[in-house]
This record gives C-alpha cells, sequence and structure tokens, in this order.
C-alpha cells in the first residue's frame, strides 16, 4: 500500500463553493478508493499559481519535509498541474507527483468491467499523459506499479507519440461504434415507446441503491466514490402498467475533469437522450448545496439541463432533525425526501416520477378481430387495460397505451384491412 501525502490548496480570496475542508476531505476519499495509505494532509493558502512549481518554491521546500519525515512515496494534489508543474516537482521533492485527475482516472481504472468502460478509461489516460511524454520522460519511468499507473502503463508507454495517437484514434473508432450500437438500441426503445428516466447525482450520493430499490436488481454497492462507471438500465413497470427504462450513469464530482467527461460522452448519451432526469442528493452531507451545483455544471455541459428533473433528496435516515427538510425542499425542483436504504417514500417519488414524466399513455377504445388475438397479448404487456368485451367475430378493448404501442397496433390492423 503507498503511503500519501494529500495537499489541498486554496488561494487567498477564493470564491470556490465548496469550502477547503470539504476538499480536503473529498481528495481523503478518493486517495482511499485508489487503496492509498494516507500519512498525513495538509491544506496549503497560496497568493497564486507559479508557472513552474505551482506552489512557491518556499511552500514547495516544506513539502519535501513532511515527505522525507514521513518516508512519502507519493505526493498528491487536489488540483491538475501542468507537465511542467508536475515534473519539476517530483526533481524537487524526490517522490512520485499526482494530480486530482491521475488519481480520479486511477479510481476509473479499477472500477472499469464493461469493454465500454476500459476503452473510455484507457482513452482519458492516455490523451492525458500524451503531453506528458516530452523531455526525460519522467512519467513513463515510473511506470509499472501503484496509484496513478493502472490501464496504459500495463501497456507498456515506453512507445512514441505517434503510436499513442493511432491508439488514441482506435479507440476513439472503438467508442463510435459502441455509440451506434446505442443509437440502434435507442431507435427500438422509442419505437415501442418506452421512455427513459436516468439516474444523475454526485457521487456516493446513493443512485445504485435507488436503482437497486426500485428495480429489485443487485447493482454494486459501496460507502466509496465512483463504485459505480459502467452504465446501468432496467426497465421498471410503473403503477400506471407504463413500462420504462431507468439507467443508472457515473457518478459526478466537483470539477469533474473535463478529459473524463469528453471520454466517457458515450456513456453520458444516456442522460442527453432521457426523457426524465432523477438528481439524488445525499441531504446527510453538510456540503448537498454545492454538489447540487455541480451535477448542474456537468447538466450543463452535457446539454442536458433544460430536461425535465425531479430531485430524490436521499439518506434521509441519516438526518437527527429532519425538519430542514422543509427548506431544503425549497431549493430544488420537484423534490421527494427518500431513504433508498430504507425504501422510504418511494411511493412519493414514483408519483413524480408519474406527474413529470413526458410520454404519458392515452385512453384508446379498439376492436381487435379474431385474425389478430395476438395483438391482445401487446395491449396486455405494453399498456393498461381498464375493460375488455369479447365478441364472436373479435374483442373490444378500452385501454391506456403509449402512442408509438397505438400506432404499431393500427398499422397491423390497417395492413389487415387492406
Amino acid at each position: 500500500m503507498e503511503k500519501t501525502l494529500l495537499i489541498t490548496t486554496v488561494f487567498y480570496g477564493d470564491k470556490e463553493t465548496a469550502s477547503a475542508e470539504n476538499r480536503d476531505v473529498e481528495l481523503f476519499e478518493l486517495a482511499k478508493t485508489a487503496g492509498a495509505y494516507v500519512a498525513d494532509r495538509i491544506i496549503c493558502h497560496l497568493v497564486k499559481v507559479t508557472p513552474n512549481l505551482y506552489m512557491g518554491k518556499g511552500k514547495a521546500e516544506e513539502v519535501k519535509i513532511l515527505a522525507q519525515k514521513y518516508n512519502i512515496d507519493t505526493v498528491i494534489l487536489n488540483n491538475e498541474l501542468s507537465p511542467t508543474q508536475q515534473r519539476n516537482l517530483e526533481e524537487l521533492i524526490g517522490v512520485k507527483i499526482l494530480d486530482r485527475t491521475q488519481l480520479i482516472m486511477d479510481i476509473f481504472a479499477r472500477h472499469a468491467r464493461s469493454q465500454e468502460g476500459k476503452i473510455q478509461v484507457e482513452l482519458a489516460q492516455l490523451e492525458y499523459f500524451l503531453p506528458r511524454l516530452s523531455g526525460k520522460g519522467i512519467m513513463l519511468s515510473r511506470l509499472g506499479g501503484g496509484i496513478g499507473t493502472r490501464g496504459p502503463g500495463e501497456q507498456k508507454l515506453e512507445v512514441d507519440r505517434r503510436t499513442i495517437r493511432r491508439r488514441i484514434a482506435k479507440l476513439k473508432e472503438g467508442l463510435l461504434d459502441l455509440s451506434q450500437h446505442r443509437k440502434v438500441s435507442r431507435k427500438k426503445r422509442v419505437d415501442a415507446g418506452i421512455p427513459l428516466v436516468s439516474l444523475v447525482g454526485y457521487t456516493n450520493a446513493g443512485k445504485s441503491t435507488l436503482m437497486n430499490a426500485l428495480t429489485a436488481s443487485s447493482q454494486i454497492v459501496s460507502d466509496s466514490l465512483f463504485t459505480t462507471l459502467d452504465s446501468l438500465s432496467r426497465a421498471i413497470v410503473l403503477p400506471n402498467n407504463q413500462k420504462v427504462i431507468l439507467s443508472d450513469t457515473v457518478g459526478f464530482l466537483y470539477h469533474l475533469p473535463h478529459n473524463l467527461i469528453e471520454a466517457f460522452k458515450a456513456t453520458l448519451e444516456e442522460v442527453k437522450e432521457a426523457d426524465l432526469l432523477i438528481h439524488v442528493l445525499d441531504v446527510s452531507n453538510t456540503e448537498f448545496r454545492e454538489h447540487g451545483y455541480s451535477v448542474s455544471n456537468v447538466l450543463s455541459e452535457l446539454g442536458a439541463i433544460d430536461k425535465p428533473i425531479i430531485t430524490a433528496l436521499n439518506k434521509i435516515d441519516k438526518l437527527e432533525d429532519r425538519s430542514i427538510l422543509a427548506e431544503v425542499k425549497e431549493g430544488f425542483p420537484h423534490p421527494a425526501a427518500i431513504s433508498a436504504k430504507n425504501k422510504e417514500n418511494l411511493d412519493i417519488l414514483i408519483s413524480l416520477i408519474l406527474q413529470y414524466l413526458p410520454v404519458h399513455l392515452k385512453k384508446n377504445k379498439l376492436f381487435i378481430p379474431t385474425s389478430h388475438m395476438r395483438l391482445i397479448d401487446i395491449i396486455y404487456k405494453e399498456g393498461k387495460v381498464e375493460q375488455i368485451n369479447y365478441r364472436e367475430d373479435g374483442v373490444e378493448v378500452d385501454a391506456y397505451l403509449p402512442e408509438a404501442v397505438l400506432n404499431k397496433i393500427k398499422n397491423i390492423l390497417n395492413t389487415k384491412n387492406t
């Protein structure tokens, strides 16, 4: 287990929404998730970024002393470093230096299970490492073990830029093929009149637990960051008998690295194409409002901020005083205070889904001749039958159906009649 020193830097007059203390805690949780042993963690106050070391030389010397004191293997900064800054810090301090982006990518590499997830992680890592292959190749010389080296590090990065660019191009082609496959699946879903509901939220907000509660599935749940990386979709049937697809996606994060958003856009298409978003918010976390802002920022970057959104104010089982929920509800659209873990108030959440889902079932009166009795099975499966009368020549049905399903049935009947 690598012994690490964590550094969260803040600037005098900084107006960032997340406090330094909470950013420090989040970095600690990220490091634990990556399998690090945290020997010490400090918050550095800086006047400005320096181009050579990110921090001032005096502050870097202090970090060097701490690293020697604790026999540190790796220093992790809660900021993104330029190649020059990272290289200079390593030469001065004498240990491996990682920035926040590398730490997050390492966690993504740990949790990627599907082919698509692994491709997206490798793409993000290669695009991050490419500009860092200059000079002495310090990024290359240390690869082969530990945090920040998973993924392409195991595939011998001692190759030239052209080879890496070819690999990046191949990975992008692979993602494009997978994206085309998603489009085919999406078209089938749309043609069948099945709406898509996507769970979004800050990492560790309880999306997977809510997914399990609503669908009776067994998605992996853990009290750590980025447990869910590969998107997961399950079909559920609402109380009005309408079928919907519920999708769980990768959790968002404060200042989620842009290259990760770019690499995972194929997966995050589920969010962009959703008919309704459920924003899962951990209201037991003191930074829940800042987490909400971070999620909104990512949704804006994805072009999904204007979609219908309901808010699942999750983990109310952890609240000592639930009276705060009245005020919290006023700050978020269409809220439902729930405990996904205890399955508390899920009926309220489902009623909001029914209320704000843009695709609604429509009542129709149909006559199905005896030659097309198989259509009755489709009506029962895709809609809600209110009344049915059997006649000698067929069946009269009053049923609520999605428009796409209704059109499909009418086309079959019209074809028969012609």
